[in-house]
């Protein structure tokens, strides 16, 4: 991919919802839910106090992570839909 974020945003890819319900119906499109879970695909350098220092990323590319369900705005890249969002809208790291 030839997109880094600036400052303290991320580049996220959503993990694929549940396709069946624990007793095995198989769930629409149309009705699913979007997951607040996905995969950092890249990230911006950080953020910068008001004296120039870099404040560094907590969070690094290849980890999933869970956010806000309204977090992030939605783009297209390389025919891929992705979510950009800041740092302070991850809400954890899921090991």
């Amino acid at each position: 991919m030839a997109f880094t974020p600036l400052h303290d945003r991320v580049v996220v890819r959503r993990t694929e919802g549940e396709e069946k319900t624990a007793g095995g119906l198989i769930i629409p499109d149309s009705a699913k839910e979007k997951p607040a879970e996905g995969e950092i695909v890249s990230v911006g350098e950080g953020a910068r106090k008001d004296s120039g220092e870099l404040i560094p990323m907590g969070v690094k590319p290849g980890q999933n992570i869970l956010f806000g369900k309204w977090s992030g705005t939605e783009i297209k890249l390389d025919g891929e839909d992705l979510l950009i969002m800041k740092e302070s809208d991850i809400m954890g790291i899921i090991s």
